[in-house]
């Protein structure tokens, strides 16, 4: 499920990619390099992992390594810098540092003399990433570990260098897990008492920690897992809608022409018929508000947010 376990594709084998996107949001997801989030202008709404928080101008979110991760920012104006890059580009000053907080304020940032190092280091990563001019890769690496140590130093993180095995990190991982094998087991009887249980959780705690790091219930994300699933075989298999259909963990036909319109805002014969029917543009997130729509020709988990 790309969306969600995201595993990007870079123009290389160097691992670092920069955007710059106006009014964006995004879906809830992880992936195991680190992301820079700066806000040039605006504000927007994020989450990582169990924090949330309003970032403003100026402001710096940064996401580590596998932290579940999203922006619900409807109705927000915003200008936002993304950068994200492997962590094997810092080398040996990565070592999880455990901040305490993910977002470094427009304040903090100004006074460790940071602000004009994390504009100088956007400018540089994108124009070196853009123009590939000779040792380019050695001048982004250089840039991104200058200002991570600088990072380290100043903004404020855990007394030791690698994260507790606390019950915070267990559950992040577990929570993983879980997402890796409904990726894989989508199609099975997948309840919630099961989810749970995998979790070691109370069905309401349980329901409670998925939707306060996903931003979005358990059945809904099952649904959603289900139905890019099925979307995907009605444009590519000849197979009849209803074996799409139980493939897919749904027990019967009205049920998934249900969830599939309540998602997709079709029913599958609908869907069949569309010109261009891009399976992540008609997202439950699209159909919850008719405002936003996927941004064209990258990460599957930016969604713009139409003023």
């Amino acid at each position: 499920m790309k969306a969600f376990h995201e595993v990007r594709n870079y123009d290389s084998d160097y691992m670092v990619w920069h955007s710059r996107y106006e009014n964006i949001g995004f879906l809830a997801h992880w992936h195991k390099e680190i992301e820079l989030i700066y806000v040039r202008s605006g504000s927007c709404s994020l989450s990582i992992t169990d924090q949330t928080f309003l970032a403003r101008a100026g402001d710096l979110a940064i996401c580590e390594s596998g932290m579940i991760h999203y922006s619900n920012s409807h109705g927000m104006d915003n200008s936002l810098d993304f950068i994200i890059f492997d962590t094997s580009i810092l080398g040996p000053i990565f070592q999880n540092p455990g901040f305490t907080h993910p977002l470094v304020t427009r304040e903090e940032l100004e006074a460790c003399g940071l602000s004009e190092r994390l504009r100088a280091l956007i400018d540089t990563v994108s124009r070196e990433l853009e123009q590939k001019q000779p040792f380019y890769q050695e001048v982004v690496s250089s840039s991104l570990q200058t200002f991570w140590a600088l990072l380290k130093r100043y903004h404020p993180r855990n007394e030791t260098e690698h994260l507790p095995d606390d019950r915070r990190s267990r559950t992040l991982g577990e929570l993983q897990e879980l997402l890796s094998y409904i990726d894989e087991h989508y199609a099975d009887n997948i309840t919630l008492e099961y989810a749970a249980s995998r979790m070691n959780f109370s069905n309401s705690h349980f329901s409670k920690t998925f939707k306060k790091l996903m931003g979005i219930n358990f059945v809904t994300y099952l649904n959603l897992v289900r139905v890019e699933q099925a979307a995907s075989q009605l444009r590519n298999t000849e197979n009849k809608i209803t074996d799409i259909a139980l493939s897919c963990g749904f027990n019967n036909i009205r049920t998934f022409n249900r969830v599939f319109k309540d998602i997709t805002g079709c029913t599958p014969s609908e869907f069949l018929l569309l010109a261009d029917p891009d399976v992540y543009k008609r997202t439950y997130y699209n159909r919850r508000s008719a405002e936003k729509e996927y941004v064209e020709h990258d990460s599957l988990t930016l969604v713009k947010n139409h003023q």
